[in-house]
């Protein structure tokens, strides 16, 4: 593991089974876990991994002696476990935050098993940090039929899930991804999250791949900032970038490290989601450092602290690409020079 600096470097497993081509099988946890436990860099190696709480990985429904087996198999690896993204998606058994019938059950279901599973990974011992993290699980299209009727309802549920959360000591972060309905902008998810007004239960995931997306408005034109044509200029994006950490940075609990070179990639239910980069990627057309830190930092520089751990997410990519361990590597020392820059010692 690292050493005693935060944040924790974590490593998310659901790139082992989303955003992959319909013919490519999953990569199992298994695979997952032996190639962040084998990534290292300078000494330096991932001290924990940010869980899917779906099959194949982790199963929903897992038993407590399933849940000890998966705290021995990360623990005995020298690894954590910290958030986790709840199946609230119907294709994992969950349901849409605005149906206030069969969908919202099956959401708040998704949220109550994600919370009793990841409490009794602490009371284990193997879970020090993290979030629940949650979507609408709607689409854009759906939302935009009634905006500010369907923003309260998805707030209700959201409100509903708190209460779950809260009663198991949990933290709820909501994933600004431009896919889901009510999610898809900068203002809406802030119009959300205030709306659901649970400030200490319920805040906001950012993943830079995403929150970058936000700036292009390609699912909410009116809350465009920067057209394609200005991501190679680094005044005009920093701009459009503080603008939305400026209204979001309040309610991060989460944070996700990742690059994006403009452009959407969609399968399924993800319309128009994110295309992230690999961290070295040449086409990026973020400054991975220097824009996680204005994240990571309040105005005068000083680390928020806001996050125990900060986790790398790379999905959208071939299995030949994620079975190569040198891709971990790269995505450790990526997540190193962020930390080195804008770390803070215990």
């Amino acid at each position: 593991m690292g050493d005693n600096t935060f944040p924790k470097l974590h490593n998310s497993m659901w790139p082992g089974l989303v955003g992959k081509g319909e013919d490519e099988p999953p990569i199992s946890l298994d695979k997952m876990l032996d190639m962040t436990q084998a990534a290292e860099v300078d000494g330096v190696k991932f001290d924990g991994v940010d869980l899917f709480l779906a099959d194949p990985h982790t199963s929903i429904d897992a038993d407590d002696d399933a849940i000890k087996t998966l705290a021995d198999n990360v623990g005995e690896r020298g690894l954590a476990i910290g958030s986790a993204v709840a199946p609230v998606w119907p294709p994992v058994g969950g349901g849409s935050a605005m149906d206030q019938g069969d969908g919202r059950t099956a959401f708040l279901a998704a949220v109550r098993k994600s919370c009793g599973i990841m409490g009794r990974l602490r009371d284990i011992g193997v879970r020090h940090s993290g979030v629940i993290r949650v979507d609408t699980a709607t689409g854009v299209g759906e939302w935009a039929e009634d905006p500010a009727g369907n923003t309260a309802v998805m707030a209700e549920t959201l409100r509903l899930a708190c209460d779950i959360a809260a009663d198991h000591g949990e933290q709820l972060a909501a994933e600004g991804e431009i896919c889901w309905g009510g999610m898809h902008s900068w203002r809406h998810m802030v119009d959300l999250l205030e709306a659901v007004d649970r400030p200490k239960v319920m805040g906001f995931q950012a993943d830079m791949a995403h929150t970058m997306l936000y700036a292009l408005g390609y699912n909410a034109p009116e809350h465009q900032l920067i057209t394609t044509e200005q991501l190679d200029d680094s005044a005009a994006l920093d701009t459009a970038l503080k603008t939305i950490i400026d209204a979001l940075q309040p309610w991060t609990i989460d944070f996700h490290i990742a690059q994006n070179d403009g452009t959407v990639h969609g399968s399924g239910s993800h319309d128009k989601t994110g295309r992230h980069c690999m961290a070295l990627d040449s086409n990026g057309k973020m400054d991975v450092v220097k824009h996680s830190g204005m994240w990571l930092n309040n105005a005068d520089g000083t680390p928020t602290k806001a996050m125990r751990h900060i986790c790398w997410d790379g999905c959208m990519f071939p299995n030949a690409v994620l079975e190569d361990q040198q891709t971990w590597n790269d995505i450790l020392a990526t997540m190193i020079k962020v930390r080195n820059a804008h770390g803070w010692k215990d």
